[in-house]
């Protein structure tokens, strides 16, 4: 088995002399009552044959429902999740309003054994956030990319 690769873009803008990065809170109903720990850059799984770039940026727009912000990408590097899959981020600098996100959606059986399958944002809100406070939010094994994020901008 092919252990399963995530990519994504973490878009960060600076406002108010602060470095501050945009996250989305992952959609279902999971994750429905959770915050903290609850978001995530946005990003997704891509097959061998797709370069992990093309994937962040095409995650992205799948994710937000808006372009990937065109500009220099900063590698951010890859990490490991604890459910073994290896995620890679590059940071772009952008600024854009969640209002104007119109989130992807996913399938899933709900209730659990109902048969029924129902539709749920890939997102379900997105937010700004300082690197403080988006360490608490992002889910654990992503938030190593905050660290990186924050030493690559001095």
């Amino acid at each position: 088995m092919v252990a399963k690769r995530s990519a994504g873009l973490l878009l960060y803008r600076t406002a108010g002399g602060r470095v501050e990065v945009l996250l989305g809170h992952m959609g279902g109903p999971f994750w429905a009552r959770k915050d903290e720990a609850a978001w995530s850059v946005p990003k997704g799984e891509y097959e061998p044959d797709e370069a992990p770039e093309a994937a962040a940026r095409r995650e992205f727009t799948e994710e937000l429902g808006l372009p990937a912000p065109e500009g220099p990408l900063l590698p951010l590097g890859e990490v490991k999740q604890s459910g073994g899959k290896t995620v890679t981020v590059w940071a772009v600098e952008g600024d854009l309003s969640p209002a104007d996100v119109v989130p992807g959606t996913f399938g899933l059986e709900w209730p659990p054994k109902s048969g029924r399958i129902q539709q749920f944002p890939e997102l379900d809100r997105v937010g700004w956030f300082d690197l403080d406070t988006a360490r608490e939010k992002l889910v654990k094994g992503q938030r190593t990319f905050l660290d990186r994020l924050g030493e690559s901008l001095g």
